[in-house]
């Protein structure tokens, strides 16, 4: 069993995939394997996700209808919430949610509710293949007992490997097919046939040396991101102070052809990876009595920015001679980045319930969200017309969608809190950027 079963499995056409959970990660990659003429089966504990897939209906920005469709009428794809299908395949990639509980440390219950399903429907030979973000150690610490339990040995009767997600929402050049894939087996047999499995529809494997190693790589990648655009904001708070434009300065120094990276800064950090990963790190880290320093200043300042949008609002509308209680607020943009259609983590949310706290009255517009649930309120996206544009006392820019018509917008505003650089183009006294 293992590596050569599945190269007779490939070769026979009769390679069978199953994929734990069927969101951003899950679905695209549930139909790379059918576009591949991999049969696969998806499963979710979401009966509404798994019904609209079997009527090949798509959720996922990135995916069309029409992909879904077609897999679902080659009879390729396939979603169930019958976690005992799992027999049926032969190797199981695990993308479920891993969020930080309210103290901000590491919550992999979602984790282990899938290994909970997979277990009594283990069968010799199947490879369990962990993407879900986590802290070095999940997958050898976790999941490697709990299937060790079963009798049945890793490497020989199972096989075992972490391969970190690297799905991008929204980006239209780098999909899950070409941007290239970490994969690190508990043994040389776990790689190898894990490597092999993915081979068969990603562009380029890169393998690594323990399901350590790649956890690692994944957190490295985004705590890089979140400590630089940490530096990033900092830089808007230090030019604030000079007088200075921070836009200007980043996009000059970037004009340097080597040693320079720009980052950008922004309302706060969004979306499922970059505000948590680098917080598993640093709490792996504090179970070893080490002080991840650059990771808990750059959560600091990042988690500071929607009080500082906030602050800047405040003191706007001062200028206009307003106070912000019982002033009309438009939020532009409520997703955590641009042309998607995902509020996870999004800034907007935390800067709407600032703003409502101190009494505006908050309305937003995003095309992407039609509705909004904060608490016991529920806000639903408004048109984006001159009434709407011209009634508010303050418009702020939170997501630059590409649709926005900022030239538009810029003349029928009274006042405009740009944390985005939407502006950069206008220099009117109705716009103050971050």
């Amino acid at each position: 069993m293992g590596l050569n079963t599945i190269k007779q499995k490939i070769d026979n056409k009769s390679l069978k995939v199953g994929v734990i959970g069927l969101g951003y990660v899950g679905l695209p990659l549930a139909c790379e394997f059918a576009e591949a003429d991999i049969e696969v089966i998806g499963f979710d504990i979401a009966q509404e996700k798994v019904d609209l897939i079997n009527m090949g209906k798509s959720y996922i920005i990135d995916i069309k209808d029409q992909k879904i469709e077609k897999q679902v009428s080659r009879k390729k794809l396939s979603a169930t919430t019958d976690f005992s299908a799992l027999k049926e395949v032969d190797s199981i990639s695990i993308c479920v949610p891993t969020p930080l509980n309210k103290s901000k440390d590491p919550d992999i219950s979602y984790i282990e509710a899938a290994l909970e399903s997979i277990i009594p429907n283990l069968k010799k030979g199947q490879i369990i293949i962990l993407e879900s973000t986590t802290y070095p150690g999940t997958t050898v610490e976790v999941i490697k007992p709990q299937l060790e339990k079963t009798g049945l040995i890793i490497g020989r009767d199972l096989f075992l490997a972490f391969s970190p997600e690297r799905v991008d929402p929204g980006n239209k050049i780098y999909t899950t097919k070409n941007t290239p894939k970490v994969l690190g087996g508990v043994t040389k047999e776990c790689t190898k046939t894990g490597a092999l499995i993915y081979e068969q529809v990603i562009n380029k494997i890169v393998t690594v040396s323990s399901p350590s190693s790649a956890e690692m790589v994944k957190l490295l990648e985004n705590t890089f991101r979140s400590v630089n655009i940490g530096m990033a904001n900092e830089i808007v708070l230090m030019c604030n102070k000079l007088g200075l434009n921070a836009w200007e300065i980043i996009e000059a120094a970037a004009t340097k052809p080597f040693g320079f990276m720009p980052f950008f800064p922004g309302p706060g950090l969004g979306g499922h990876c970059i505000p948590i990963d680098p917080l598993y790190l640093s709490w792996k880290l504090k179970t070893l009595n080490y002080d991840a320093k650059f990771i808990g200043l750059a959560d600091e300042i990042n988690s500071s920015m929607p009080e500082y949008v906030t602050t800047k609002v405040t003191l706007g509308l001062n200028q206009h001679k307003k106070s912000i209680n019982g002033s009309r607020i438009l939020i532009l943009g409520v997703a955590y980045k641009a042309d998607i259609n995902d509020v996870r983590e999004s800034p907007a949310l935390d800067i709407i319930m600032k703003l409502q706290k101190l009494g505006a009255n908050i309305q937003y517009h995003d095309n992407f969200i039609p509705e909004v649930k904060l608490g016991d309120n529920t806000f639903y996206s408004q048109e984006l017309s001159e009434e709407n544009i011209s009634k508010n006392d303050c418009l702020v820019i939170i997501t630059h969608h590409s649709y926005f018509d900022i030239d538009y917008i810029t003349k029928k505003a009274r006042l405009i809190i740009d944390t985005r650089n939407a502006t950069k183009n206008f220099n009117t006294d109705n716009i103050i950027r971050l």
